[in-house]
């Protein structure tokens, strides 16, 4: 099972159980962020450019929404390290959600992009999902 696969589907029904409002943008724009990162997990990994393109267009999608300040502050943080599309600096930046989403979102949220973070962590270190 892939990062989002597991991630991903858990956020998704976090997302269906907040109301609308900050809360639930901010749990959209983690899920929009592991998507990303988790891209730059594969293997063998997408080109240079189109990692590049996929970032800045994160960017402009996070910039509409409205979401607790400890967050916004950390995907900022998150989409500076994904501008390097590496596999390494993917897994930091998941790993730099874990507090701030526990934090601005509730422990849920912070549980998914803790357990987002160890399988990134594996995958950069080769070993299986």
């Amino acid at each position: 099972m892939t990062l989002l696969g597991v991630s991903g589907q858990a956020l998704v029904k976090l997302m269906g159980e907040t109301p609308r409002g900050p809360k639930r943008e901010g749990i959209f724009a983690l899920w929009l962020t592991l998507r990303v990162a988790e891209d730059m997990l594969l293997v063998p990994q997408q080109t240079e450019r189109a990692m590049k393109r996929r970032v800045a267009a994160l960017q402009q999608r996070l910039s509409s929404l409205s979401f607790p300040a400890p967050l916004r502050r950390a995907l900022a943080l998150a989409i500076h390290e994904l501008r390097d599309p590496t596999r390494e600096r993917a897994s930091v930046a998941i790993q730099q959600l874990v507090a701030p989403a526990r934090e601005a979102l509730g422990g849920e949220a912070g549980d998914v992009v803790a357990r987002a973070a160890r399988m990134a962590t594996q995958r950069v270190r080769g070993e299986p999902d």
